[in-house]
């Protein structure tokens, strides 16, 4: 039987929601699987929309939802909405919408709350026993929600190939396990049901990307 799988987004564009190529990739991989795929979206609006040409935020507004719509191909359901009963798992693609739209990371840090709609839903299919992927940033949700839990968001160390290192060590502040990865791998945290790979947090190509997260998606499958 296809697994179910809940895709849950935070946007459109790396600056101010989900990372576009993270989301494609965990979407190709989930359909080569013959996996059967719902994504959804908080509908609330975006913290802010930044013009990804400049890199800064603008006066406009824009609805997650909305935008997530457009990844989605407007197949995008209400977070609201998820039943965790439906499903078997659930995947969090990364981007910055993970620490502006679906926590308050970027300005809180390690002091961050995650929207409650969806601390609720993380913890729902943690207490059920069904599998959780995270991609790139979206591990800090985990490490907020589950308490002493094992992920990776890369390396610990700063260097050109993992410039956002640092972000280990807040993690390991958190309290959680930090287990160092390459963009290639995934690392599973098999009592928690937890999988996690560093994506873009790695300065990668694409390719190496997209691979990375194909181990996320079939190690997430493994353990539904």
């Amino acid at each position: 039987m296809a697994k179910r799988v809940a895709v849950i987004l935070s946007g459109c564009g790396v600056y101010d929601g989900t990372e576009i190529h993270e989301a494609s990739a965990v979407l190709v991989h989930l359909s080569r699987a013959g996996a059967k795929v719902q994504m959804f979206a908080p509908n609330a609006d975006q913290m802010h929309v930044v013009n990804h040409c400049e890199g800064k935020p603008t006066e406009e507004k824009r609805n997650i939802l909305q935008e997530s719509a457009r990844i989605a191909r407007g197949d995008v359901a209400d977070m609201a909405k998820l039943d965790v009963s439906a499903f078997d798992a659930v995947i969090i693609p990364g981007g910055f919408g993970v620490a502006k739209n679906l926590s308050d990371w970027a300005v809180k840090n390690k002091d961050c709350t995650v929207l409650p709609q969806l601390e609720k839903i993380i913890k729902a299919f943690h207490k059920a026993g069904k599998p959780l992927g995270m991609c790139c940033i979206s591990p800090i949700l985990a490490v907020k929600l589950l308490p002493g839990c094992e992920v990776t968001v890369g390396q610990d160390e700063e260097c050109e190939k993992f410039p956002y290192a640092k972000t280990a060590g807040v993690l390991k502040e958190m309290g959680c396990k930090h287990v160092n990865k390459d963009v290639g791998e995934a690392h599973v945290d098999v009592k928690n049901k937890l999988v996690t790979t560093c994506a873009f947090m790695c300065n990668a190509s694409f390719h190496q990307i997209f691979d990375g997260i194909g181990v996320l998606v079939k190690e997430t499958l493994i353990l539904a």
